[in-house]
């Protein structure tokens, strides 16, 4: 039996529209399963419980979404991924907890690297500058150079300097 597009019954079952914006789900369940947010400017928040909220990123946003989950016997699993949220349109790499996905910049797994990517991130900080605002190339650097076990270049004020003339040139 088919339904027509008017009949409720039909209706009930679309999904509602999107709102154009990135949502991730963060989940909170102490010393168990922790996911949240190390940078980004959240455009938006739904708590669903007390143990879980989505937050919303407009497109082009970064952000940075930390997963972890552990056992009695200790860490189970560590991740922290650097994204992009994407505009409509625009191709993405999934996700999870990530709706619909979003550019990929870093994907580092295992939590001496995840611990390597905080550090940056709170180097980057240090002298000054927003991890939001951070060119995605240095992103993308970071994920090949901790991937490969190598040392990751610092990102300084006149790198800084040059990613600003260069997305100002629109490129």
């Amino acid at each position: 039996m088919t339904h027509s597009p008017l009949d409720s019954r039909a209706h009930t079952r679309v999904p509602p529209m999107r709102t154009g914006m990135t949502e991730v789900e963060l989940i909170w369940i102490e010393k168990r399963l922790e996911h949240w947010i190390r940078f980004g400017r959240i455009a938006g928040e739904t708590i669903i419980s007390r143990k879980t909220r989505v937050v919303s990123f407009r497109p082009d946003a970064l952000f940075a979404f930390v997963r972890w989950s552990a056992s009695d016997y200790g860490t189970l699993h560590s991740r922290v991924d650097i994204l992009r949220a994407v505009r409509a349109g625009e191709r993405y790499t999934t996700a999870p907890f990530v709706r619909p996905g979003g550019e990929l910049l870093l994907s580092i797994q295992g939590w001496p690297k995840v611990q390597r990517v905080l550090e940056l991130i709170d180097a980057i900080e240090v002298v000054g500058l927003d991890p939001c605002e951070v060119a995605p190339d240095h992103w993308r650097h970071a994920h090949n150079r901790l991937s490969a076990g190598e040392r990751v270049r610092a990102y300084t004020h006149e790198r800084h300097q040059a990613w600003l003339k260069r997305k100002a040139l629109g490129q």
